[in-house]
């Protein structure tokens, strides 16, 4: 992933993380038709979020083991020493 992504990717399980959303709803916000800009299919393709069905059998999107240890990871810039 780069760091152009990372931050976003995580602002998505985020997202997720307190519960399922309908795929529709996801897949509204976060798909782009940008070639340099793949939020969404970078976290499936990485494993941080995941499609399953609801009880209704509607398609939802939910954040994933992987996805939930993103949040708990620092962000790299909050790694970085001060400025001097």
């Amino acid at each position: 992933m780069t760091d152009v992504i990372t931050p976003l990717i995580r602002d998505l399980v985020a997202s997720l993380a307190p519960a399922p959303r309908p795929y529709q709803q996801v897949i509204e916000a976060w798909r782009t038709s940008c070639p340099r800009l793949t939020v969404w299919e970078d976290a499936l393709d990485g494993g941080f979020v995941a499609l399953t069905r609801d009880a209704r059998g509607g398609l939802q999107v939910v954040a994933t083991p992987r996805g939930r240890a993103l949040l708990d990871e620092k962000p790299l810039d909050a790694q970085k020493p001060p400025a001097l």
